[in-house]
Protein backbone atom coordinates (compact mmCIF):
# COMPACT_ATOMS: atom_id res chain seq x y z
CA UNK A 1 0.00 0.00 0.00
CA UNK A 2 2.96 2.18 1.20
CA UNK A 3 4.14 1.96 -2.72
CA UNK A 4 1.17 2.83 -3.94
CA UNK A 5 0.98 5.82 -1.81
CA UNK A 6 4.42 7.01 -3.26
CA UNK A 7 3.34 6.17 -7.24
CA UNK A 8 0.58 8.67 -6.54
CA UNK A 9 2.30 11.60 -5.52
CA UNK A 10 5.00 10.78 -8.20
CA UNK A 11 2.36 10.96 -11.00
CA UNK A 12 0.99 14.17 -9.39
CA UNK A 13 4.49 15.22 -9.67
CA UNK A 14 4.88 14.34 -13.08
CA UNK A 15 1.65 16.11 -13.65
CA UNK A 16 3.33 19.28 -12.53
CA UNK A 17 6.09 18.92 -14.33
CA UNK A 18 4.56 18.51 -17.40
CA UNK A 19 2.77 21.57 -16.52
CA UNK A 20 5.59 23.64 -16.51
CA UNK A 21 6.98 22.37 -20.24
CA UNK A 22 9.24 20.38 -18.88
CA UNK A 23 9.85 17.03 -20.47
CA UNK A 24 10.33 14.37 -18.10
CA UNK A 25 11.48 11.80 -21.07
CA UNK A 26 13.93 13.99 -23.25
CA UNK A 27 15.69 11.73 -25.66
CA UNK A 28 19.20 12.68 -25.16
CA UNK A 29 21.72 14.88 -23.26
CA UNK A 30 24.94 15.77 -24.04
CA UNK A 31 26.77 13.81 -21.45
CA UNK A 32 30.99 15.23 -21.46
CA UNK A 33 31.96 13.68 -18.46
CA UNK A 34 31.31 10.30 -16.59
CA UNK A 35 30.95 11.07 -12.34
CA UNK A 36 34.08 8.92 -12.34
CA UNK A 37 35.99 11.82 -14.60
CA UNK A 38 34.07 14.52 -12.51
CA UNK A 39 35.73 13.87 -9.74
CA UNK A 40 38.82 14.38 -10.96
CA UNK A 41 38.70 17.44 -12.36
CA UNK A 42 38.68 19.66 -8.91
CA UNK A 43 37.96 23.24 -9.67
CA UNK A 44 36.71 23.06 -13.94
CA UNK A 45 33.23 22.68 -15.31
CA UNK A 46 32.19 19.59 -15.65
CA UNK A 47 28.39 18.10 -17.44
CA UNK A 48 27.21 14.53 -16.08
CA UNK A 49 24.24 12.73 -15.57
CA UNK A 50 23.14 9.66 -13.33
CA UNK A 51 20.46 8.40 -11.03
CA UNK A 52 19.35 10.20 -8.12
CA UNK A 53 20.30 8.03 -5.07
CA UNK A 54 19.70 10.17 -2.15
CA UNK A 55 18.30 13.70 -1.63
CA UNK A 56 17.92 15.89 1.23
CA UNK A 57 17.51 19.93 1.55
CA UNK A 58 18.72 22.66 4.03
CA UNK A 59 16.73 25.57 3.56
CA UNK A 60 18.50 26.94 0.22
CA UNK A 61 20.97 24.31 -0.15
CA UNK A 62 20.37 20.64 -1.48
CA UNK A 63 22.43 17.44 -1.30
CA UNK A 64 21.96 14.43 -3.55
CA UNK A 65 24.00 11.52 -4.67
CA UNK A 66 24.47 10.87 -8.07
CA UNK A 67 25.54 7.56 -9.80
CA UNK A 68 26.17 6.45 -13.34
CA UNK A 69 28.02 3.39 -13.93
CA UNK A 70 31.23 4.55 -13.44
CA UNK A 71 30.83 6.02 -9.59
CA UNK A 72 29.06 8.63 -6.83
CA UNK A 73 29.50 11.90 -6.57
CA UNK A 74 27.07 14.76 -4.54
CA UNK A 75 25.32 17.26 -6.06
CA UNK A 76 25.20 20.52 -3.87
CA UNK A 77 22.60 22.55 -5.11
CA UNK A 78 22.55 25.85 -4.20
CA UNK A 79 19.61 28.58 -4.65
CA UNK A 80 21.90 31.58 -5.63
CA UNK A 81 23.82 29.36 -8.28
CA UNK A 82 20.20 28.08 -9.70
CA UNK A 83 17.73 30.98 -9.10
CA UNK A 84 13.76 30.34 -10.03
CA UNK A 85 15.20 26.61 -10.73
CA UNK A 86 16.06 25.96 -7.64
CA UNK A 87 11.99 25.45 -6.18
CA UNK A 88 11.31 23.02 -8.97
CA UNK A 89 13.94 20.43 -6.70
CA UNK A 90 10.77 19.12 -5.04
CA UNK A 91 9.91 17.52 -8.02
CA UNK A 92 12.82 15.38 -8.08
CA UNK A 93 12.48 12.18 -6.22
CA UNK A 94 15.32 9.76 -5.56
CA UNK A 95 15.26 7.58 -8.41
CA UNK A 96 15.02 10.11 -11.21
CA UNK A 97 17.79 10.05 -13.79
CA UNK A 98 19.12 14.09 -14.01
CA UNK A 99 21.78 15.70 -15.68
CA UNK A 100 23.62 18.66 -14.12
CA UNK A 101 26.22 21.26 -15.53
CA UNK A 102 28.72 23.00 -12.92
CA UNK A 103 31.80 23.54 -11.38
CA UNK A 104 33.03 20.74 -9.26
CA UNK A 105 34.22 21.94 -6.12
CA UNK A 106 35.37 20.18 -2.39
CA UNK A 107 32.63 21.41 0.56
CA UNK A 108 33.12 22.61 4.24
CA UNK A 109 33.02 19.14 5.06
CA UNK A 110 35.76 17.92 2.36
CA UNK A 111 33.58 15.96 0.00
CA UNK A 112 34.02 16.75 -3.62
CA UNK A 113 30.63 17.24 -5.04
CA UNK A 114 29.41 19.37 -8.49
CA UNK A 115 27.56 22.71 -7.60
CA UNK A 116 25.09 23.22 -10.72
CA UNK A 117 24.09 26.48 -12.72
CA UNK A 118 22.12 24.14 -14.33
CA UNK A 119 20.22 20.79 -14.34
CA UNK A 120 17.55 18.93 -16.07
CA UNK A 121 15.48 15.90 -15.30
CA UNK A 122 16.16 13.17 -17.62
CA UNK A 123 13.73 10.70 -16.77
CA UNK A 124 11.18 10.35 -13.82
CA UNK A 125 10.95 7.73 -11.75
CA UNK A 126 7.29 6.19 -10.81
CA UNK A 127 8.59 3.40 -8.66
CA UNK A 128 10.31 3.95 -5.14
CA UNK A 129 13.82 2.13 -5.43
CA UNK A 130 14.67 -0.12 -2.38
CA UNK A 131 16.85 1.57 -0.19
CA UNK A 132 20.74 1.31 -0.33
CA UNK A 133 20.71 1.36 3.65
CA UNK A 134 18.75 -1.93 3.89
CA UNK A 135 19.91 -3.73 0.70
CA UNK A 136 18.17 -5.93 -1.13
CA UNK A 137 18.49 -9.14 -0.09
CA UNK A 138 15.16 -11.25 -0.77
CA UNK A 139 17.13 -13.83 -3.44
CA UNK A 140 13.74 -14.10 -4.90
CA UNK A 141 13.15 -10.85 -5.93
CA UNK A 142 16.84 -10.48 -6.86
CA UNK A 143 16.34 -13.19 -9.72
CA UNK A 144 13.11 -11.80 -10.85
CA UNK A 145 14.28 -7.82 -10.57
CA UNK A 146 17.87 -8.47 -11.39
CA UNK A 147 17.68 -4.39 -12.70
CA UNK A 148 17.01 -3.47 -9.12
CA UNK A 149 19.88 -5.81 -7.84
CA UNK A 150 22.19 -4.21 -9.87
CA UNK A 151 21.22 -0.35 -9.26
CA UNK A 152 21.55 -1.53 -5.18
CA UNK A 153 24.28 -4.36 -4.72
CA UNK A 154 27.31 -3.13 -6.83
CA UNK A 155 28.97 -6.36 -5.92
CA UNK A 156 26.22 -8.18 -8.60
CA UNK A 157 27.88 -5.72 -11.33
CA UNK A 158 31.23 -6.96 -10.37
CA UNK A 159 30.24 -10.13 -11.20
CA UNK A 160 28.61 -9.84 -14.54
CA UNK A 161 31.61 -7.85 -15.62
CA UNK A 162 33.66 -10.54 -14.70
CA UNK A 163 31.59 -12.90 -16.66
CA UNK A 164 32.51 -10.40 -19.64
CA UNK A 165 35.91 -10.26 -19.36
CA UNK A 166 36.41 -14.19 -19.16
CA UNK A 167 34.21 -14.43 -22.47
CA UNK A 168 36.83 -11.56 -23.89
CA UNK A 169 39.61 -13.38 -22.58
CA UNK A 170 38.61 -17.00 -24.12
CA UNK A 171 38.10 -15.41 -26.90
CA UNK A 172 41.40 -13.07 -27.03
CA UNK A 173 43.16 -16.88 -25.70
CA UNK A 174 41.77 -18.70 -28.77
CA UNK A 175 42.32 -15.64 -31.60
CA UNK A 176 46.38 -16.09 -30.54
CA UNK A 177 46.30 -19.43 -31.51
CA UNK A 178 44.75 -18.66 -34.38
CA UNK A 179 41.22 -20.36 -34.08
CA UNK A 180 38.35 -19.36 -36.25
CA UNK A 181 34.92 -18.01 -34.38
CA UNK A 182 32.25 -19.12 -36.20
CA UNK A 183 28.47 -19.16 -35.95
CA UNK A 184 26.47 -22.50 -36.22
CA UNK A 185 22.63 -23.40 -36.35
CA UNK A 186 20.25 -23.16 -33.24
CA UNK A 187 17.74 -24.89 -34.69
CA UNK A 188 18.77 -28.15 -35.83
CA UNK A 189 16.85 -30.66 -37.69
CA UNK A 190 18.41 -33.76 -35.75
CA UNK A 191 19.93 -32.90 -31.96
CA UNK A 192 23.15 -34.46 -31.30
CA UNK A 193 26.63 -33.88 -30.07
CA UNK A 194 25.67 -35.13 -26.74
CA UNK A 195 23.45 -36.83 -24.44
CA UNK A 196 20.92 -34.88 -23.80
CA UNK A 197 16.89 -34.33 -24.21
CA UNK A 198 16.05 -31.72 -26.30
CA UNK A 199 13.14 -28.84 -26.68
CA UNK A 200 11.47 -29.72 -29.93
CA UNK A 201 9.39 -26.87 -31.81
CA UNK A 202 8.20 -26.75 -35.42
CA UNK A 203 8.85 -24.51 -38.19
CA UNK A 204 5.60 -23.15 -39.86
CA UNK A 205 7.75 -21.80 -42.80
CA UNK A 206 9.19 -24.99 -43.47
CA UNK A 207 6.32 -27.40 -42.17
CA UNK A 208 8.95 -29.20 -39.99
CA UNK A 209 9.57 -29.97 -36.54
CA UNK A 210 13.19 -28.91 -35.53
CA UNK A 211 15.16 -29.01 -31.89
CA UNK A 212 16.99 -26.43 -30.35
CA UNK A 213 21.10 -27.44 -30.12
CA UNK A 214 21.95 -29.31 -27.32
CA UNK A 215 25.50 -28.84 -28.53
CA UNK A 216 27.33 -27.68 -31.67
CA UNK A 217 30.06 -30.30 -32.00
CA UNK A 218 28.82 -31.81 -34.94
CA UNK A 219 28.50 -28.81 -36.72
CA UNK A 220 31.64 -27.51 -36.24
CA UNK A 221 33.46 -30.98 -37.31
CA UNK A 222 31.19 -29.72 -40.40
CA UNK A 223 33.57 -26.92 -41.00
CA UNK A 224 36.68 -28.71 -40.11
CA UNK A 225 35.53 -31.33 -43.02
CA UNK A 226 35.47 -28.53 -44.92
CA UNK A 227 38.64 -27.14 -44.93
CA UNK A 228 39.01 -25.22 -41.17
CA UNK A 229 41.35 -26.67 -38.79
CA UNK A 230 40.57 -24.15 -35.77
CA UNK A 231 36.98 -23.69 -35.24
CA UNK A 232 35.26 -22.35 -31.92
CA UNK A 233 32.00 -20.94 -31.15
CA UNK A 234 30.47 -19.48 -28.13
CA UNK A 235 26.86 -20.07 -27.96
CA UNK A 236 23.58 -20.95 -26.18
CA UNK A 237 22.53 -24.79 -25.90
CA UNK A 238 19.00 -25.98 -24.65
CA UNK A 239 18.91 -29.55 -22.48
CA UNK A 240 15.05 -29.65 -21.40
CA UNK A 241 16.00 -31.39 -18.01
CA UNK A 242 16.46 -30.38 -14.44
CA UNK A 243 17.25 -27.40 -13.15
CA UNK A 244 19.77 -27.01 -9.62
CA UNK A 245 22.30 -24.79 -8.51
CA UNK A 246 24.71 -25.97 -11.25
CA UNK A 247 22.52 -26.42 -14.32
CA UNK A 248 19.66 -24.80 -16.08
CA UNK A 249 17.79 -25.97 -19.50
CA UNK A 250 19.60 -23.06 -20.84
CA UNK A 251 23.22 -22.37 -20.78
CA UNK A 252 25.99 -20.84 -22.69
CA UNK A 253 29.02 -23.32 -24.04
CA UNK A 254 32.30 -22.92 -25.91
CA UNK A 255 33.39 -25.67 -28.26
CA UNK A 256 36.49 -25.98 -29.66
CA UNK A 257 38.03 -27.97 -32.21
CA UNK A 258 41.31 -28.17 -33.56
CA UNK A 259 42.66 -30.61 -36.60
CA UNK A 260 45.59 -32.37 -36.19
CA UNK A 261 45.48 -32.76 -32.29
CA UNK A 262 45.06 -35.40 -30.41
CA UNK A 263 43.09 -35.17 -26.70
CA UNK A 264 46.02 -34.72 -25.10
CA UNK A 265 47.03 -31.34 -27.10
CA UNK A 266 43.53 -30.10 -26.28
CA UNK A 267 44.28 -30.55 -22.63
CA UNK A 268 47.10 -29.05 -22.96
CA UNK A 269 45.61 -25.91 -24.37
CA UNK A 270 42.55 -25.79 -21.65
CA UNK A 271 45.22 -25.87 -19.36
CA UNK A 272 46.64 -22.77 -20.66
CA UNK A 273 43.05 -21.36 -21.21
CA UNK A 274 42.57 -21.60 -17.34
CA UNK A 275 45.76 -20.59 -16.65
CA UNK A 276 45.27 -17.16 -18.39
CA UNK A 277 41.69 -16.15 -17.50
CA UNK A 278 43.02 -16.85 -13.92
CA UNK A 279 45.91 -14.04 -14.85
CA UNK A 280 44.09 -11.46 -16.40
CA UNK A 281 41.22 -11.09 -14.05
CA UNK A 282 43.18 -11.47 -10.74
CA UNK A 283 47.21 -11.25 -12.37
CA UNK A 284 47.76 -14.72 -10.59
CA UNK A 285 46.89 -18.16 -10.57
CA UNK A 286 45.38 -19.07 -6.17
CA UNK A 287 41.81 -18.56 -6.48
CA UNK A 288 39.12 -19.32 -3.82
CA UNK A 289 36.84 -22.12 -4.73
CA UNK A 290 34.47 -22.35 -1.74
CA UNK A 291 36.38 -21.54 1.56
CA UNK A 292 39.81 -23.39 -0.55
CA UNK A 293 42.69 -21.74 -1.58
CA UNK A 294 43.45 -23.68 -5.45
CA UNK A 295 46.26 -22.42 -7.35
CA UNK A 296 45.70 -23.92 -10.99
CA UNK A 297 49.13 -22.46 -12.53
CA UNK A 298 51.05 -25.93 -11.63
CA UNK A 299 50.64 -28.45 -14.29
CA UNK A 300 47.80 -30.68 -13.90
CA UNK A 301 47.94 -34.13 -13.75
CA UNK A 302 46.69 -36.44 -15.96
CA UNK A 303 44.98 -39.45 -14.35
CA UNK A 304 43.31 -42.60 -16.17
CA UNK A 305 39.76 -43.22 -14.82
CA UNK A 306 40.49 -47.16 -14.18
CA UNK A 307 43.51 -46.31 -11.85
CA UNK A 308 41.54 -43.58 -9.67
CA UNK A 309 38.22 -45.77 -9.05
CA UNK A 310 41.33 -48.60 -8.04
CA UNK A 311 43.62 -45.70 -5.86
CA UNK A 312 40.10 -44.41 -4.14
CA UNK A 313 37.57 -46.86 -4.15
CA UNK A 314 40.16 -50.27 -4.16
CA UNK A 315 37.80 -51.24 -7.27
CA UNK A 316 39.39 -52.94 -10.09
CA UNK A 317 36.82 -52.13 -13.26
CA UNK A 318 39.15 -54.22 -15.48
CA UNK A 319 37.97 -57.28 -13.43
CA UNK A 320 34.81 -56.54 -12.55
CA UNK A 321 31.15 -57.76 -14.60
CA UNK A 322 28.26 -56.35 -14.72
CA UNK A 323 26.91 -58.22 -12.01
CA UNK A 324 29.56 -57.44 -10.05
CA UNK A 325 29.12 -53.44 -10.72
CA UNK A 326 25.71 -53.63 -10.09
CA UNK A 327 26.29 -55.49 -6.64
CA UNK A 328 29.23 -52.92 -5.50
CA UNK A 329 26.63 -50.31 -6.31
CA UNK A 330 24.19 -51.31 -4.18
CA UNK A 331 26.50 -51.76 -1.74
CA UNK A 332 28.13 -48.04 -1.87
CA UNK A 333 26.32 -45.79 -3.96
CA UNK A 334 23.30 -44.63 -2.07
CA UNK A 335 20.37 -42.95 -3.98
CA UNK A 336 21.83 -44.11 -7.64
CA UNK A 337 19.42 -45.32 -9.63
CA UNK A 338 19.50 -48.41 -12.04
CA UNK A 339 17.50 -48.68 -14.97
CA UNK A 340 18.39 -52.24 -15.48
CA UNK A 341 20.03 -53.29 -18.48
CA UNK A 342 23.19 -50.90 -18.36
CA UNK A 343 26.23 -52.02 -19.64
CA UNK A 344 29.57 -52.28 -18.12
CA UNK A 345 31.06 -48.84 -19.48
CA UNK A 346 27.49 -47.16 -17.86
CA UNK A 347 28.27 -49.14 -14.65
CA UNK A 348 31.82 -47.75 -14.14
CA UNK A 349 31.21 -44.38 -15.35
CA UNK A 350 28.62 -43.81 -13.08
CA UNK A 351 30.20 -45.21 -10.49
CA UNK A 352 33.00 -42.60 -10.58
CA UNK A 353 30.50 -39.71 -11.19
CA UNK A 354 28.77 -40.83 -8.03
CA UNK A 355 32.04 -41.38 -5.88
CA UNK A 356 35.31 -39.73 -7.20
CA UNK A 357 34.64 -35.91 -8.14
CA UNK A 358 34.23 -34.75 -4.42
CA UNK A 359 38.12 -36.25 -3.51
CA UNK A 360 39.52 -34.33 -6.38
CA UNK A 361 40.51 -31.13 -4.93
CA UNK A 362 43.35 -30.26 -6.50
CA UNK A 363 43.11 -29.60 -10.44
CA UNK A 364 43.19 -33.14 -12.29
CA UNK A 365 42.42 -34.64 -15.89
CA UNK A 366 40.80 -38.12 -15.72
CA UNK A 367 41.38 -39.13 -18.71
CA UNK A 368 40.37 -42.43 -20.82
CA UNK A 369 36.73 -43.16 -20.51
CA UNK A 370 34.38 -45.78 -20.92
CA UNK A 371 33.19 -46.43 -24.79
CA UNK A 372 29.63 -47.25 -24.37
CA UNK A 373 29.20 -43.40 -22.45
CA UNK A 374 31.14 -41.44 -24.87
CA UNK A 375 29.68 -41.98 -28.86
CA UNK A 376 32.03 -39.27 -30.25
CA UNK A 377 35.55 -40.13 -29.17
CA UNK A 378 38.22 -41.80 -30.68
CA UNK A 379 39.28 -45.41 -29.41
CA UNK A 380 41.95 -45.49 -27.14
CA UNK A 381 45.39 -46.69 -28.64
CA UNK A 382 46.30 -49.73 -26.77
CA UNK A 383 42.83 -50.42 -24.45
CA UNK A 384 39.66 -52.19 -25.84
CA UNK A 385 36.74 -50.80 -24.67
CA UNK A 386 38.06 -47.56 -23.36
CA UNK A 387 38.30 -44.21 -25.79
CA UNK A 388 40.71 -41.17 -25.85
CA UNK A 389 38.52 -38.49 -23.52
CA UNK A 390 38.86 -36.50 -20.22
CA UNK A 391 37.45 -34.08 -18.20
CA UNK A 392 38.61 -31.53 -15.53
CA UNK A 393 38.12 -30.97 -12.06
CA UNK A 394 39.15 -28.50 -9.69
CA UNK A 395 37.80 -28.66 -5.96
CA UNK A 396 35.70 -31.26 -6.72
CA UNK A 397 33.61 -29.95 -9.57
CA UNK A 398 34.26 -30.64 -12.60
CA UNK A 399 34.51 -28.01 -15.56
CA UNK A 400 35.35 -28.73 -19.22
CA UNK A 401 35.10 -32.19 -21.29
CA UNK A 402 36.56 -32.96 -24.32
CA UNK A 403 38.46 -35.99 -26.45
CA UNK A 404 40.24 -37.33 -29.66
CA UNK A 405 37.17 -37.30 -31.95
CA UNK A 406 36.17 -40.14 -34.02
CA UNK A 407 36.88 -39.96 -37.55
CA UNK A 408 36.00 -43.01 -38.74
CA UNK A 409 32.52 -42.80 -40.20
CA UNK A 410 31.81 -46.62 -40.14
CA UNK A 411 32.66 -46.63 -36.47
CA UNK A 412 30.59 -43.58 -35.91
CA UNK A 413 27.83 -45.35 -37.40
CA UNK A 414 28.22 -48.42 -34.89
CA UNK A 415 28.33 -45.75 -32.29
CA UNK A 416 24.91 -43.96 -32.97
CA UNK A 417 23.10 -47.22 -33.48
CA UNK A 418 24.55 -48.69 -30.28
CA UNK A 419 23.80 -45.42 -28.60
CA UNK A 420 20.14 -45.43 -29.45
CA UNK A 421 19.43 -49.10 -28.43
CA UNK A 422 21.28 -48.54 -24.94
CA UNK A 423 19.12 -48.61 -22.27
CA UNK A 424 18.90 -45.35 -20.49
CA UNK A 425 16.13 -42.74 -17.89
CA UNK A 426 15.14 -41.81 -20.68
CA UNK A 427 15.05 -42.55 -25.08
CA UNK A 428 15.53 -38.90 -26.16
CA UNK A 429 19.11 -38.66 -24.21
CA UNK A 430 20.46 -41.15 -27.34
CA UNK A 431 21.92 -39.18 -30.28
CA UNK A 432 20.08 -39.90 -33.58
CA UNK A 433 21.86 -41.42 -36.17
CA UNK A 434 22.31 -38.28 -38.56
CA UNK A 435 22.95 -39.45 -41.85
CA UNK A 436 23.60 -35.88 -43.29
CA UNK A 437 26.71 -35.91 -40.52
CA UNK A 438 27.69 -39.39 -41.56
CA UNK A 439 27.98 -38.35 -45.04
CA UNK A 440 30.03 -35.42 -44.61
CA UNK A 441 32.06 -37.64 -42.64
CA UNK A 442 32.65 -39.87 -45.34
CA UNK A 443 34.47 -37.20 -47.71
CA UNK A 444 37.37 -37.28 -45.05
CA UNK A 445 37.87 -35.62 -41.63
CA UNK A 446 41.43 -35.27 -40.40
CA UNK A 447 42.81 -36.44 -36.98
CA UNK A 448 40.62 -34.20 -34.15
CA UNK A 449 40.28 -33.09 -31.21
CA UNK A 450 37.80 -31.08 -29.06
CA UNK A 451 36.56 -29.80 -25.93
CA UNK A 452 33.11 -28.13 -25.00
CA UNK A 453 33.67 -26.06 -21.59
CA UNK A 454 30.06 -24.29 -19.86
CA UNK A 455 30.64 -20.76 -19.68
CA UNK A 456 28.40 -20.30 -16.25
CA UNK A 457 30.77 -22.96 -14.81
CA UNK A 458 33.30 -21.30 -15.57
CA UNK A 459 32.29 -17.96 -14.39
CA UNK A 460 31.09 -19.80 -11.21
CA UNK A 461 34.36 -21.37 -10.83
CA UNK A 462 36.68 -17.71 -11.48
CA UNK A 463 33.84 -15.88 -8.83
CA UNK A 464 33.40 -18.53 -6.16
CA UNK A 465 29.34 -18.28 -7.03
CA UNK A 466 28.47 -21.65 -6.88
CA UNK A 467 24.60 -20.89 -7.85
CA UNK A 468 23.98 -20.38 -11.32
CA UNK A 469 21.28 -18.11 -11.07
CA UNK A 470 23.95 -15.56 -9.40
CA UNK A 471 25.90 -15.47 -12.35
CA UNK A 472 23.41 -15.51 -15.36
CA UNK A 473 21.30 -12.41 -15.48
CA UNK A 474 18.10 -13.15 -15.73
CA UNK A 475 17.46 -16.99 -14.80
CA UNK A 476 14.05 -18.19 -15.51
CA UNK A 477 11.63 -19.38 -12.53
CA UNK A 478 8.44 -20.53 -11.86
CA UNK A 479 5.55 -17.68 -12.57
CA UNK A 480 4.69 -16.21 -9.30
Amino acid sequence: MQDLDFRKVRLEKLEKIKTLGWNPYPASFDKKNTIADALKKLGKTVKTAGKIFSYREHGNIAFADLKDESGKIQIFFQKKLLGDEYKNLKLLDIGDYIGVEGEVIKTTAGEISIAPTSYTLLAKSLSPIPSEFFGLKDTQVRYRQRYLDLLINPEVRTHFNNRTKLISGVREYLDKLGFWEVETPTLQPLYGGANAKPFKTHVNALDTDMYLRIADELYLKRLVIGGYEKVYEICKDFRNEGIDHLHFPEFTMIEWYEAYADYQKVMDVAEGLFKHLAKKLYGHTTLVVEDKKIDIGKKWPRIEMSVILKEKLDLDVEKETVESLISYIKKNCQGMEIVGGETKGQLIFAIFEHKIPKLLEEPTWIIDYPEDVSPLSKSHKSKPGWVERFEGYVAGREICDGWSELTDPQIQRERFVKDNETERLDKEEAQPVDEDFLTAMEYGIPPLGGIGIGIDRLVMFFTNKWAIKEIVLFPNLRSE
